[in-house]
């Protein structure tokens, strides 16, 4: 294995990792890095905001697994991204779970119902492949408690245990964060200019909305926010334009998705940090 920087993220569904993590995944990518994404589930739950694409709905044809895979695909080539791959593909396929309390949830084949160790071996073999220097994935919430947002930390914060016991120890872990300032701000904006951001009054109102505090690392590219916004339009049965998202574009600037943040939970924060105290390299500190 070269020493080339090697970054693994952890996702839930298709869209997640644009939302979340589209600048990262750009910016490591064009300098070189392997960046490799695992995504859980199609999720075939989703809601269809596209109405002439309602039929595939799970009520429906059941066939929005299979579009958002499409979705992602395309997404990911918009942020040159190469290697994307589903957990367990192409021998095991997990379902969307739906939220807690439906019927959905209670299906057998979703990931929720899933037997942690055996999920969590497949991606394994994933790590003991690529060889990440870096994980990216969710917090024990799940950034806002989805049981497939929640399992996906469970399964690679478990997984990035027993790859180290099988050949290979992840050095840096980082889960997603949204600190409650930026949200705010955005809130407040939207205010000013008549609209809403999820309705909310208050970032308190927001379930993803975290302390400051916990921010340990910054990764800035506003240069990457156009390729970021076109990625996300890709996931277009799940990310409206004319909805919160966009229109925060539209209300703060483009810069507004410049940036992305990281609550450091396993590993040394190391420097370059900004005017803050914060990383601003998921890498800082390794020895590659």
């Amino acid at each position: 294995m070269s020493a080339q920087k090697r970054l693994l993220l952890v996702h839930a569904h298709p869209d997640d990792e644009t939302i979340n993590n589209g600048i990262t995944m750009a910016k490591y990518a064009q300098e070189g890095a392997k960046v490799t994404l695992v995504t859980c589930t199609r999720g075939e739950e989703g809601e269809v905001l596209v109405e002439e694409l309602g039929n595939l709905a799970s009520n429906r044809d059941d066939k929005l697994g299979e579009h958002r895979e499409i979705e992602l695909k395309n997404a990911m080539k918009l942020l040159g991204i190469e290697d994307y791959r589903f957990l367990g593909a192409p021998d095991k396929k997990w379902r969307d779970s739906g939220m807690i309390g439906t019927p959905q949830n209670e299906r057998s084949d979703v990931f929720w119902q899933a037997n942690l160790e055996e999920v969590a071996q497949q991606l394994v073999k994933v790590i003991l492949e690529t060889k990440p220097q870096v994980l990216i994935t969710y917090d024990e919430f799940g950034g806002y408690g989805h049981p497939d947002h929640i399992k996906a930390n469970q399964v690679a914060m478990k997984a990035a245990d027993l790859a180290a016991t099988q050949g290979w120890k992840i050095s840096k872990i980082y889960w997603n964060t949204m600190p409650r300032s930026v949200i705010q701000n955005g809130i407040e904006k939207m205010k000013e200019v008549g609209s809403s951001f999820f309705g909310a009054e208050s970032a308190d109102d927001l379930p993803f909305a975290k302390p400051d505090e916990l921010v340990s690392t910054v990764i800035r590219g506003v240069e990457f926010v156009p390729q970021k916004l076109e990625a996300m339009k890709a996931h277009a049965t799940q990310i409206a334009v004319d909805g919160p998202f966009f229109a925060l574009s539209n209300n703060l600037g483009l810069s507004v998705w410049g940036d992305e943040y990281y609550t450091l939970v396993k590993g040394e924060k190391s420097e370059p940090f900004d005017s803050e105290g914060r990383e601003i390299d998921l890498f800082a500190g390794i020895n590659l």
